[in-house]
Order: structure tokens, then sequence, then C-alpha cells
């Protein structure tokens, strides 16, 4: 999608008078090529730049596209490929976007933000139509003037500094895109994804907080077979077990008074999960949701089913035996291989951790260097989570549905088209554990 770039809102190399400053001159850069080559001829004012944007978006069948900035007009997102038919309203969205937005507890950043949406397209008497769906957001709480500095001093750990080294140019206020407030549009589009799921074959994705800080969930304490969405959500860490929920919220809380940050670790898990999602070998389900959630910002780890503690195992010990249950289907006794393995999804329950950085801005003096290459010193302003990992719950859980629905429709459309073999295969409605009622 091309854009037009102001020199409001970024920050760029002075202007000169050929209109291309910074980016260098392509008559000079002509010199560089082989006589064959010739670049073609452009005015030498024109009347604005464009660039193309890539990167910002996700999935091939049910494919997402997010837009916006965090101090600009607004963020959203265009869902392109959903199926219609679908009942969808305002209200699937928000309550996820409820759950993900600023201002919830003291633990979270201060900026208040509705975070109402509107769909604005792909929706007809109340179900989609198999259009593109626009949903928006308006940022309402903006404070730009809080990151006047950013526009001098890179902000360390944050993508001021890349952004620059890549571009050459960025938008000050909030990060613009590398901010967190980027993930409406994720969590939105994740919101419809579930649904799909939950009607087509009851797959239900939750995921809570095991770790902030160095306080960490024993595993055990938390039963993935029969955790609820309501246990999840009574706390405002998002801790399962309301002992070690007290003792993340005392650990944020501690540096939050200090001005200072800690991250943590969001494990999530998908129960009713439909058999065969996935393909070899270079789009196995498992490395799909690794690109998902390690997309998502703040993002430094990824383990999946034993993860790294499996490395400590024989293969004895770790492999999953299987065998017939009281139904007649084939299953594993154990699930070290985390639901998946080859790369395809077996049916049994899907599990993973991700872990989260300690936020990057806070309120306490760093060192850093300005943009023309100054060393100086900042206190980052604005307003900003002491740990991000109680948000970053909804996004999980966004990111995982989203790659989901997509193999899903993939596995569909390959694999389901013609006569099934019953003696091996079975359809998706199958993982259904039982009706699905809206």
């Amino acid at each position: 999608m091309a854009s037009s770039l102001s020199t409001k809102p970024f920050l760029g190399a002075p202007s000169s008078s050929d209109g291309f400053s910074g980016l260098g001159s392509l008559q000079s850069a002509s010199k560089l090529l082989p006589a064959s080559l010739h670049l073609p001829a452009c005015r030498s004012h024109p009347r604005r730049l464009q660039i193309q944007a890539a990167g910002n978006s996700f999935g091939t069948y049910f494919r997402v596209t997010t837009f916006g900035e965090s101090h600009g007009g607004g963020v959203g997102c265009i869902i392109d490929g959903c199926p219609p038919q679908i009942p969808l309203s305002e209200t699937d969205m928000q309550v996820d976007l409820d759950r993900r937005r600023p201002g919830q507890s003291r633990i979270t950043t201060p900026r208040k933000e509705t975070d109402t949406c509107r769909i604005s397209s792909g929706i007809a008497e109340g179900v989609t139509t198999g259009t593109p769906i626009k949903v928006e957001v308006p940022n309402t709480d903006q404070r730009g003037h809080d990151y006047s500095e950013m526009s001098k001093a890179y902000r360390p750990s944050h993508a001021d500094a890349t952004y620059d080294f890549k571009y050459g140019v960025r938008s000050v206020q909030g990060g613009g895109r590398s901010s967190a407030r980027e993930t409406i549009g994720r969590v939105a589009a994740g919101a419809v994804a579930k649904k799909i799921l939950k009607l087509k074959s009851g797959t239900e994705i939750l995921a809570y907080v095991s770790q902030a800080h160095n306080i960490v969930l024993p595993e055990g304490l938390v039963d993935h077979e029969t955790v609820t969405l309501d246990e999840i959500e009574s706390n405002i860490v998002r801790c399962p077990n309301p002992e070690y929920a007290k003792k993340m919220i005392d650990a944020i809380d501690a540096v939050r008074v200090r001005g200072d940050s800690v991250g943590g670790v969001v494990t999530c898990i998908v129960r009713n999960v439909p058999r065969g999602l996935g393909s070899p070998v270079f789009d196995k389900l498992e490395a799909e949701l690794a690109k998902a959630v390690m997309s998502l910002p703040a993002t430094k780890g990824f383990e999946f089913g034993s993860g790294f503690a499996g490395t400590f195992l024989t293969g004895s010990e770790h492999n999953d035996e299987f065998f017939m249950d009281e139904h007649g289907r084939i299953r594993t006794r154990t699930n070290r291989s985390g639901g998946i393995q080859g790369g395809i999804s077996n049916g049994e329950m899907i599990n993973m951790r991700i872990a989260f950085k300690p936020t990057s801005t806070i309120g306490r003096k760093q060192n850093t260097v300005t943009r023309d290459r100054h060393d100086t010193e900042l206190i980052a302003r604005g307003r900003h989570d002491p740990c991000v990992v109680p948000r970053a719950v909804p996004m999980v859980e966004a990111m995982v549905a989203l790659v989901l629905v997509d193999q899903l429709m993939a596995h569909h459309s390959q694999c389901m088209l013609f006569p099934i073999n019953p003696a091996l295969q079975e359809p998706v409605e199958m993982a259904r554990a039982e009706p699905v009622e809206f």
C-alpha cells in the first residue's frame, strides 16, 4: 500500500531543492550501475514521495493488515478472506479489546482510551459478507508533546534507532508503528478468528500469566483441562492462581514505584484442536505459531511443548506413546510434543510459552546518544506499563487464533475437497467436545 509521506509527523533529513535529500541522488547512483542499466527519468520536483510499506499483513487465506500509529488519528485492521454468513458485530471484538486496552489497573499504563471499535465494511444485516472487513479504533488520549525529546535522542532498547537505520525517517510520537497500540488491529481480527474456530470445531484458546519478574507459577497448579476465562480474568495480573497472582502483583508494584519495569511469561493453551493443521516442511504449525507470537512487541523467547526442559530427558522419557481411548480415537498418553508432531496437529492440547522483556520505557535516567551522534542522558516521558504481560494475554490469544484459522482454511481446501479416508482422517467438526451455543 503506497502512502504519502508528510514532513510533519515524521523525522527525516533536512530537505533540499531536489526533493531527495537523505535518500541519495538518482543521478549519482546511476554511475554505479552497469552501462546497460538505465534509471527512468523523474521530475526534479516531485509533488510527493511514496514508499511501499511492507510487513504489515499476516496470513494467507485469512489475511489481516493492521494500520495506524500510536499517536495518530487511530488504529485498526482490514480482514480479508473471512468466510461469509458468520454472525458478527462490534461487541464480539470489544470483549477482547477491553482486555487489551490501557488504563485497566495500577499495573498497566495510565493512558485513558476506551478503544471502542467500529466496523465500517464487510458486514450486512449482522453477518459477514465475505468481503474485506474494516475495523477502526480512534485515538483519543494522545500526548505527542511527551515525546519531543525523543526527536533528538534515542530511547534505549526501543525501535527509535533501528527505524532510522532502516528508513531514515520515523514517527516520533509514541513510537509510531513499533508501539504496542498497533496490536489493537490484531486483537480485533483475532476475536473474529476465535469465533470461527469455536463455531467450526469447538476450539478454545486461553492464555494466562505464568511468570512476572522472579515470581514463577509452578507447573501443575493450573489444570489446563478445566481452567476458565473467568479464573484468568479474576485478577489484574491475569494469573488463574490467586496466591501467585498476589505475589506477581506485589513484584510489579515494587518496581513500578521506583520508575522501573519487569518482564514475564505468558502461557497459552488450545483445547479441541482439529487434527491435520500445519504443513511440512517450512510451514510447520509450531513454526507458524512461533513467528506469529514473536511478532508481538517485547517478545524475547518462545517454548513449545516440553520446550528447553525436554533437552534434559532421554528419548524413552520424552516420547509420547500412542493408545486407543474409550471412543476408539488414537491418542497420546503424554503430551510433551505440545499437540504437534511433524509440524501437524495431532488433536491433543497445544501449549506454548512466550517470554516478554521488561518494558523499555522507564522513568529513570539512562545514557544514550542523540540523532546527530552526541552522548547524552535521557529520562523517557509518556505513559507506559511497568509490566507488559497482563495486557499481552489477549494479544497472544489473538495471534494464535489467526494462525489456527488460517491453517484450518488451508487444511480444508487441500484435504477436505474430496471424500476423506475415514480410516485415517476425520472432519474438523469431530474435534468439538460439545455443542457450541451463541
